[in-house]
C-alpha cells in the first residue's frame, strides 16, 4: 500500500454531544494530514448539529450531517464513509480527541491497512482540561495484530481495568474495505468495532499497533457505550457465530472465536437472567435459568461471583474498584522523553 496520498476522513458519530463535540472537531482539523472531518449527528435531542458547525474553521474540511433518527453508530459511521472520499478513514468519538501529531506517527512505514495507537485514558473530572495533559512518549514498539491475538484481546476479566483492543481506533485504508466489501454490521451497537476488525484481520488486514499515544478518550461513568442493553450482548455474540462462518479461519482461530463467544453469551445469560426477575418475578426468572445447563451454568457463577465480592467488600476483604485519573490501553515503555 502507498502512503504517498496521506488524507485522512475523520469520522465522529454524535448523539446528544454539544457539550464535546467542539473540543473534537477541533483536535482533528488541526491535523494536516486531515483532509476531511465528517460528524454525523445520530438523532441528537440537544444543540449538537449546530455546535458542530460553529467549530468550523474555515478551511472547508467539515461537514455535518444529521439522522432524525437515532440509528446507532454503525449507521451513522456507514453513513460519513458514503458520504466522503479520502482514502483513509479514523474513527473519533465525540467526547475524545486526538494528540497533536498523531497521525505523523501512524503513517510512519507502509506496510498496513489498519495502523493503531495507545489510548490515553482520563477519568471524566480528574483534570481541568483534559486536552492539555502531557502523554509520556512511549517507544513506538510496531507489532502486528493476529486474528487470535485480537480476539483474545477481547475478553474481559473480572477485577482487571477494562482494555480491550476492540476499544482501539485505526486509521483504516479505504481500498482494503472497499476491496472486501466491509463496513460497519447496522445490526450492532455494541461492539461494533470489534467486529469490523476481526472480519477485516480474517480478510487478511495488516493490523499494525504502536504504542506510542496519539488518542485521548475521556472515561465517563454515564457514557452512551457503557449503557448496552441486554440484547447487545446477544447481538455481539451472534456476530461472533458470524464470523465463525468464514471458512478460511483455522482451526486455532475459531477456537479463540469460540471463548469470546462464550465469553459474551454467558454474559448475555446472566443480565438477561435479572431483567427476567425485575420484570417477572424469581420464579420466572429461576425458569429461565433452569430451561438448559448453558444458561445455569453462567447464571449460578455470575450471581455468586458478585454476591461474593459484595461480601468482600462489607468485610474490607477487598476494595471497590476505583478508575485511576489517567492510565493507557496498552503499556509501553517510555523513552523519556514528552509527547
Amino acid at each position: 500500500m502507498s502512503m504517498m496520498k496521506s488524507e485522512v476522513c475523520v469520522i465522529i458519530a454524535a448523539k446528544n454531544a454539544a457539550a464535546t463535540i467542539a473540543v473534537a472537531i477541533a483536535s482533528a482539523l488541526r491535523e494536516p494530514e486531515v483532509a476531511e472531518v465528517v460528524v454525523v449527528d445520530d438523532g441528537s435531542t440537544d444543540g449538537t448539529a449546530d455546535v458542530a458547525r460553529s467549530a468550523d474553521d474555515g478551511s472547508g474540511r467539515l461537514t455535518v450531517m444529521r439522522l432524525d433518527v437515532n440509528r446507532g453508530p454503525s449507521v451513522a459511521r456507514n453513513a460519513a464513509i458514503a458520504g466522503s472520499k479520502s482514502p483513509f478513514i479514523a474513527i473519533l468519538d465525540a467526547d475524545d480527541f486526538f494528540l497533536e501529531g498523531r497521525f505523523r506517527s501512524l503513517f510512519a512505514g507502509a506496510d498496513w491497512d489498519f495502523a493503531a495507537d495507545n489510548i490515553m485514558l482520563i477519568r471524566d473530572g480528574a483534570t481541568g482540561d483534559a486536552t492539555k495533559i502531557v502523554a509520556p512518549e512511549f517507544a513506538a514498539d510496531p507489532e502486528f495484530l493476529d486474528f487470535e491475538r485480537f480476539v483474545e484481546g477481547n475478553i474481559a476479566r473480572r477485577r482487571v481495568q477494562r482494555g480491550e483492543l476492540g476499544f482501539l481506533k485505526p486509521v483504516i485504508s479505504r481500498a482494503f474495505l472497499d476491496h472486501h466489501g466491509l463496513r460497519y454490521d447496522e445490526s450492532l451497537r455494541l461492539g461494533e468495532d470489534y467486529e469490523l476488525y476481526a472480519r477485516a484481520v480474517a480478510r487478511g488486514a495488516r493490523f499494525k499497533v504502536i504504542r506510542s499515544c496519539g488518542y485521548g478518550a475521556i472515561v465517563r461513568a454515564d457514557s452512551l457505550s457503557g449503557r448496552h442493553k441486554t440484547q447487545d450482548l446477544k447481538r455481539l455474540a451472534d456476530a461472533d457465530l458470524a464470523l465463525l462462518a468464514i471458512d478460511s479461519l483455522p482451526e486455532g482461530s475459531k477456537a479463540v472465536l469460540r471463548r469470546h463467544e462464550r465469553h459474551v453469551r454467558d454474559k448475555y445469560r446472566l443480565r438477561n437472567f435479572l431483567d427476567v426477575k425485575a420484570e417477572r418475578g424469581l420464579a420466572s426468572a429461576a425458569a429461565y435459568a433452569l430451561s438448559s445447563q448453558s444458561n445455569l451454568v453462567p447464571i449460578v457463577q455470575g450471581v455468586a461471583a458478585d454476591k461474593l465480592e459484595a461480601l468482600f467488600r462489607r468485610v474490607g476483604l477487598v476494595s471497590r474498584q476505583n478508575v485511576p485519573p489517567l492510565r493507557f490501553l496498552m503499556a509501553g515503555t517510555s523513552t523519556g522523553k514528552e509527547h
